[in-house]
């Protein structure tokens, strides 16, 4: 919090630069005539950083002011030259007026990039993604521009003309790259102010860069409308065969089929999403744009707004129809990966039960033998033990013991068998009540 007003107020801190944001991007004051080129730049982070050196550098070329620090727009002046320079999310703009050289019939020879040093232009880092020359003609006190004229300015291309503003302008353009590699417009003023014909002129540039940057998406949408039909087949194959097929079906093989198919989709989705939202935002900044120049037809042309609904708009549907078909086959992957997902683990409570019921046919088999190997083990715990007494009773018989001793081995047998069987079944019990304890803690925990 700052105190810096009379009153004592506390101002928050971000104040100012909130101020400061909505007057960021003035609106150009531009005379007619005047020779305009433009240029939009894509670059990445570092190179933004760079670019900002390389445009010192030309600045001091001119002898003008440097500036201390980067910021969103710079716009300097030197004699008849103007310069603006504009930070973009995606680009760096450079719009160069030329006020004050002589205009020549051919409204292309001045332009703004002539006025630079080439090894500057050949220099400056990222790619021109858009370079456009606007010449613009004072009309208030002359007549109707000549149509035929106003072509050979255009090589012979098919124009879009019309009349922004209700009237008050007469703009031309073909909306290609002329031999030069930069587009061009015509504007005729007829009745603008300097302010209003900056005004305008940003509007038609900001349309021709953001159609521009709105069609990168296109190519990436045809791209992948190709492959979206073959993994389309692929999924619809796979879902017919869990579906129609009675055979049966290696489900690790198909879930891997699933994954492989999953990966990619999502792949897509990383490389498009970013192009195509940039795809719907830019393309409703042109629609913006577009209907703020209130424009009235020129007899025989089509209008911008006219050409760009026709040829852009079907552009940036496809590109909507392919972000919506990755979104949808993701969706639909993810379903039959379900399904798969609930087929194995059927099949694998199915081999549980299976392998329960072949647990306890062997524990059946397991008692029974415990029970047939306690019977020999009793016999033979029995047998040794009264082989035992047997001695002893010989001994005694032999140190003149008064004993029948057939009658004491006999009647030691079945006393011996029944002892041995009591014992035995006094150690099962134990072991079952401790085995019994054993699971009780258990499921307790």
């Amino acid at each position: 919090m700052a105190t810096t007003n009379p009153f004592g107020l506390n101002i928050h801190q971000q104040r100012d630069a909130l101020y400061a944001e909505l007057h960021s991007r003035p609106f150009q004051v531009i005379p007619s005539p005047a020779r305009i080129s433009y240029l939009a730049v894509m670059m990445d982070a570092e190179e933004k950083e760079s670019d900002f050196d390389h445009f010192c550098g030309l600045l001091r070329r001119f002898g003008a002011v440097v500036p201390g620090e980067d910021s969103v727009c710079l716009e300097i002046g030197f004699g008849h030259l103007r310069i603006r320079r504009e930070k973009h999310l995606e680009f760096i703009s450079y719009l160069i007026v030329n006020e004050g050289a002589p205009f020549v019939s051919d409204p292309w020879v001045n332009n703004g990039l002539s006025c630079l040093p080439k090894d500057w232009l050949a220099g400056m880092p990222g790619t021109v993604i858009s370079a456009l020359h606007v010449a613009i003609e004072d009309a208030r006190d002359g007549a109707e521009p000549d149509l035929a004229q106003v072509k050979s300015h255009f090589e012979g291309m098919r124009l879009v003309g019309s009349r922004p503003q209700n009237g008050d302008a007469q703009v031309w353009t073909s909306f290609q790259v002329h031999s030069d590699g930069c587009g061009r417009m015509m504007v005729f003023n007829r009745g603008m102010s300097n302010s209003q014909l900056g005004r305008m002129v940003q509007r038609l540039i900001e349309i021709e860069t953001y159609r521009l940057m709105a069609l990168m998406g296109l190519p990436l949408a045809r791209y992948y409308n190709q492959k979206l039909a073959k993994r389309d087949k692929q999924l619809a194959e796979i879902t017919a065969q869990l579906s129609e097929t009675e055979e049966e079906v290696d489900e690790q093989e198909v879930l891997a089929k699933i994954i492989r198919m999953a990966a990619w989709v999502e792949a897509a989705r990383a490389k498009t999403t970013f192009r195509f939202s940039a795809t719907a935002a830019y393309h409703d900044l042109v629609l913006k744009r577009l209907s703020e120049l209130k424009e009235d037809e020129v007899s025989g042309h089509l209008t911008v707004t006219e050409f760009m609904t026709r040829r852009l708009t079907p552009a940036v549907r496809t590109c909507n129809a392919t972000g919506e078909h990755l979104e949808n086959l993701s969706r639909r992957i993810d379903r039959v990966s379900d399904m798969m997902r609930t087929r194995v683990e059927m099949a694998i409570q199915s081999q549980n039960q299976h392998l329960l019921a072949s647990m306890d046919r062997r524990s059946k088999i397991q008692l029974a033998m415990q029970h047939t190997v306690e019977g020999l083990s009793v016999a033979a715990i029995s047998y040794y033990s009264i082989g035992l007494i047997k001695y002893l009773i010989d001994a005694a018989y032999e140190n003149g013991a008064p004993i029948n001793k057939s009658l004491a081995i006999g009647i030691a047998v079945p006393v011996m068998i029944g002892g041995v069987w009591w014992a035995t079944r006094r150690i099962h019990k134990r072991f079952l009540k401790l085995a019994k304890e054993q699971m009780e803690i258990g499921e307790g925990h």
